[in-house]
């Protein structure tokens, strides 16, 4: 099955329901539905701002959401994105806002469903684990754990929770990294949200360089290229297919003139590289994103592919 995000099409203030629209007419079967176009919308059926902790709101206007998807033959394959969840210290503010924030997503999930067989996944991009720390069990809410966990009656799917890396994020910017958490908990409906650009980005592309590869001392280009052929050989043999939840799919121009390194308006260069230089595939980028695809299918995985894209 085919997804797109909703928002990687349109502008800001492009209304919803013609993003809707214009993906189901274009052939795909589920999207990636966006916190900010559930604002976005609530915001014209009502007139007024809406405040992202108002959840019994959102869960009013998720429902309709979830109608209008139904009238396009559209699945909410996940609902994004879901960050700064982890690493905050016991008994901080940010901690607990964080397991508020979880427990009224878990009910907006709830609210925009999907059919039976589908099971909504959303991505925590986990970026914020120090290498002494040792990863919860499990990391998605144990407070949360009644609406997390697999259940008992078979009748009442689970929801999940997608791991995705960011390449510019500093303990997991890799697939690795993410496969190890997720393994080392070792949970049914906790798996990987495999990105083409996050996975290329962290160890075979640099926005920095001249080349737009990674640049070492003493180390060739053609040995970068070897080195991210033998990581997705591991990929391929290493993770159990019914641990990738989905693949999103974006390729990355090189930039001219290069980005510069250091931190910009609060954005490390992969960032600002990933918000604004990614198109789709075969439109002048330059990642290795078959590559990374050949490898993702060499597990077995059959799942949702998903388009996702800042161009």
């Amino acid at each position: 099955p085919v997804s797109f995000a909703t928002y990687s099409i349109g502008t800001p203030t492009t209304p919803l329901p013609t993003k809707l629209s214009a993906l189901s007419a274009a052939g795909f079967s589920g999207i990636e539905l966006s916190f900010p176009d559930i604002l976005q919308y609530g915001s014209t059926l009502y007139n007024r701002p809406i405040s992202p902790t108002n959840y019994p709101e959102l869960v009013q206007i998720t429902t309709k959401i979830h109608e209008l998807c139904d009238a396009r033959n559209l699945t909410v394959m996940m609902l994004q994105p879901f960050a700064n969840f982890e690493g905050w210290p016991r008994g901080s503010p940010e901690r607990e806002d964080a397991f508020r924030r979880a427990e009224g997503w878990s009910e907006i999930m709830t609210a925009v469903g999907t059919s039976p067989p589908q099971s909504n996944p959303w991505p925590c991009e986990e970026h914020r684990w120090s290498a002494q720390q040792t990863p919860p069990s499990p990391p998605p809410l144990p407070r949360c754990k009644s609406k997390f966990n697999p259940p008992r009656n078979h009748h009442h799917r689970p929801k999940r929770l997608a791991y995705e890396n960011w390449c510019w994020s500093s303990h997991a910017p890799r697939w690795s990294d993410i496969y190890a958490l997720v393994h080392a908990v070792n949970r049914p409906n906790i798996g990987l949200c495999l990105d083409t650009f996050q996975t290329a980005g962290s160890e075979f592309a640099d926005p920095t360089t001249s080349s737009g590869l990674i640049e070492s001392e003493g180390v060739s280009l053609q040995e970068v290229k070897d080195r991210f052929a033998a990581s997705m050989e591991t990929l391929r043999t290493t993770v159990p297919a019914e641990k990738i939840y989905l693949l999103q799919v974006s390729d990355a121009y090189r930039p001219i003139p290069r980005l510069t390194k250091g931190v910009v308006d609060g954005m490390e260069p992969r960032a600002r590289w990933s918000h604004a230089y990614r198109p789709v595939p075969y439109a002048g980028g330059y990642l290795p994103v078959e590559e990374v695809g050949r490898a993702v299918l060499g597990t077995g995985f059959r799942g949702w592919f998903s388009g996702e894209v800042f161009d």
